[in-house]
């Protein structure tokens, strides 16, 4: 079977597009364009982006069992929650507001007040982006490992919305020099957000029972966190109601023994944690592609 090819996360739509839907979030309510996304945009997406579609679709059907009906609906739904979490995006940038729940605000303020660096791993569900919105670092910078390519208007209102909380955008790049920044900022007590849940630019990975079958997670982050010696977070940012979220944040232990095996405990309790987030929030799985066959 050929490789499917990886969904990069490039918010679609032209520049332009992005500008005229932060005007108009300001004249026009949020649940009119939410109304207005899940009827006939969505319809027309699933219709014509079949490859996503179809992953999805999968998804439910093997990862959950559902039957044909209910692993089309849901797969509906997520499609619908995609959109929602997008027009959040540019709600929030045109100057809205949205509520958040952080029950383990703790954990992260320990940390993010302490002396030394720390990681943080995220995945491709929910709005892990609205963390930035109110995660405060006022002690030390948070740096926050992105795609590259994503959409300028995008990047523009990202670097505007973060300047404030004292956020740094690391660029993903295919020279891989973006590790070299992360070691950096490591070194120098910062703390480090990176995704977990995507093999990108090396081939090296780990296989892990995640949702009943094993599946590929990059060594790259766990390896670093390892490697450093230095406290790991897992956040994840769920949409639970209308303009509200919940942020889960757990910590990781690497435990004892050689790097490598620090690393590999760290990469399997990401892995288990992840499952835990899927479980509660299945239509807020976001990983447009064949994840268990890579």
């Amino acid at each position: 079977m050929g490789k499917t090819k990886e969904w990069k996360g490039k918010t679609g739509g032209a520049n332009w597009m992005h500008r005229s839907l932060i005007r108009m979030m300001r004249y026009v309510p949020l649940w009119g364009l939410y109304g207005f996304a899940d009827l006939f945009v969505i319809p027309f997406c699933m219709l014509f982006a079949r490859k996503g579609y179809l992953a999805q679709y999968r998804f439910f059907r093997n990862r959950f069992g559902e039957s044909k009906l209910k692993a089309f609906w849901h797969t509906y739904i997520n499609h619908c929650r995609f959109a929602e979490i997008i027009l959040d995006r540019f709600y929030v940038y045109a100057g809205g507001r949205v509520r958040f729940d952080i029950p383990d605000y703790e954990r992260y303020q320990r940390l993010a007040n302490g002396d030394g660096g720390f990681v943080i791993l995220s995945a491709h569900v929910g709005n892990y982006e609205a963390a930035g919105y109110t995660l405060v670092a006022q002690s030390k910078r948070f740096n926050v490992l992105v795609y590259a390519g994503e959409a300028e208007t995008v990047m523009e209102n990202r670097q505007r919305m973060f300047e404030d909380n004292n956020l740094h955008m690391i660029l993903i790049r295919k020279d891989m020099s973006h590790l070299f920044e992360i070691s950096n900022c490591l070194s120098d007590g910062e703390s480090v957000s990176i995704p977990a849940d995507r093999v990108f630019g090396s081939n090296r990975h780990y296989k892990l029972p995640f949702l009943n079958e094993d599946a590929a997670f990059p060594m790259g982050p766990f390896a670093i966190a390892a490697q450093r010696e230095v406290p790991v977070l897992t956040i994840h940012v769920m949409k639970t109601g209308w303009k509200r979220y919940r942020i889960y944040i757990e910590q990781l232990d690497a435990g004892m023994g050689t790097m490598k095996q620090r690393a590999a405990q760290l990469a399997s309790q990401y892995a288990r944690t992840l499952e835990a987030i899927v479980r509660k929030h299945p239509t807020q799985w976001f990983n447009y592609y064949n994840f268990w066959n890579q």
